[in-house]
């Protein structure tokens, strides 16, 4: 591996339990007093929700890490940010051969959601979607709303056999032709 590359990738660093936020914090802290914003792009920690239900009988959505002990981090490789980034405190080391950290791939990175990629964004009132990621996966629903600056749209779907309006993110769903057959949202029991 080359000493320096030239555009920012994204590899993956392994930090102790708990400790992903205050490693971003120190990173985002590295990044200001060292002047590097631009070597280090940017860093996440990829949270997914979840509906939980609480022992009084009510459901709450929280945000929980996909990945416990792991932090995102799209920089410009050298051997100097390597020193500083494995030297941050709760860092254990990036992910890779012998410690040396290794770009993940595109399909890695469109899976972690890291970056967004909107292929169709051409959603209208009335399309049938499929959800394809996040809580919701699976369930197809027909578009009431669309909001083109925050890439959400809100979604019709059957839930516990009643009609439920859901704000998706665009990334998070994909048109489906109007001639599909119908899947069910629910298994049933």
């Amino acid at each position: 591996m080359a000493n320096v590359d030239t555009e920012p990738k994204w590899y993956i660093l392994h930090t102790y339990s708990g400790y992903e936020a205050m490693v971003k914090e120190s990173l985002l802290r590295l990044i200001e007093n060292n002047n590097l914003q631009d070597s280090i792009v940017d860093i996440k920690i990829p949270m997914e929700q979840t509906i939980e239900e609480r022992a009084n009988g009510k459901k709450k959505v929280v945000e929980r890490k996909l990945l416990p002990c792991y932090v995102f981090i799209k920089m410009i490789y050298s051997n100097q940010l390597w020193y500083l980034v494995t030297n941050t405190r709760g860092v254990t080391g990036f992910c890779g051969p012998q410690g040396r950290p290794q770009p993940m791939r595109e399909d890695e990175i469109r899976r972690m959601r890291l970056e967004e990629f909107v292929a169709n964004a051409d959603f209208k009132p009335g399309d049938r979607v499929s959800i394809d990621n996040g809580p919701l996966e699976g369930f197809i629903g027909t578009i009431r709303e669309v909001n083109n600056e925050t890439q959400r749209a809100k979604v019709t779907i059957v839930m516990f056999g009643r009609e439920q309006d859901v704000e998706v993110e665009y990334v998070q769903m994909q048109k489906i032709s109007p001639d599909a057959t119908e899947v069910p949202n629910e298994e049933e029991s």
